[in-house]
């Protein structure tokens, strides 16, 4: 799942790059790349952002047994806000961000009823290196995440019982952002969240105490203003 996600993520930024490249961001007779950037990239920003995640959530019996392994899905949108450091072509710089999500899955347990767990929400704050290619940028990033996570049953008299956890992890990736004007620019991203594990007690005894483990990938697109 990690190396598909990856190259659908190289993929993805080759086609931005050719595609910015298109639109004359990138045009004109100078090197691809040179020292002092053609437009400064640093200063503060704040923009929205929004995409799609899949993953694996493992839940495991909390005094022990064996794991059980679901596909998690679903969709994000949220904003974020960093500033960035020009250094004539090598920009550093710092981001945060919260997404809003549904990102996880459901199924019916026959005579119990229909258990869901997922992401409520999650954020990260990472630091990004990248190299200015005229307009476009392309970046890495990496750094602190967290997230709320929620199991919950219905049973067949649709009485509801759910408990909530907040996670805490890591995440990495990489993206590409290019300027449309000098303070409007878009960005594609992909980010790998693993959210590590947290015990989820209270549930009915039908599905018992459970240690759960999130992690999944996203790729989202976004815009950001430049202040």
């Amino acid at each position: 799942m990690k190396r598909q996600a990856f190259s659908l993520t190289a993929f993805l930024l080759l086609t931005a790059t050719a595609s910015a490249a298109d639109l004359g961001w990138n045009a004109g007779a100078d090197p691809i790349y040179s020292p002092t950037s053609a437009s400064s990239w640093s200063g503060f920003y704040a923009g929205v952002s929004g995409g799609y995640g899949w993953g694996t959530l493992t839940r495991e019996p909390a005094g022990g047994g064996a794991e059980t392994q679901n596909n998690t899905s679903g969709w994000n949108l949220g904003g974020q806000a960093g500033y960035n450091l020009d250094l004539g072509g090598f920009v550093v710089g710092a981001e945060a961000d919260l997404q809003w999500s549904n990102l996880g899955y459901s199924e019916d347990i026959p005579g119990v009823g229909s258990f869901k767990t997922g992401i409520d929400f999650f954020g990260t704050v990472r630091g990004r290196a990248g190299m200015s290619f005229g307009s476009v940028m392309p970046y890495i990033t990496g750094g602190f995440a967290a997230g709320r996570g929620t199991a919950s049953l219905t049973d067949p008299g649709n009485v509801v019982t759910s408990q909530s956890a907040t996670h805490m992890g890591w995440t990495v990736g990489g993206g590409l952002e290019a300027k449309a004007t000098e303070n409007i620019t878009f960005k594609a991203e992909y980010l790998y969240v693993d959210l590590g594990t947290q015990p989820y007690n209270g549930l009915p005894a039908a599905v018992g105490n459970l240690d759960v483990t999130q992690r999944f990938s996203v790729i989202r697109g976004g815009v950001n203003y430049k202040f």
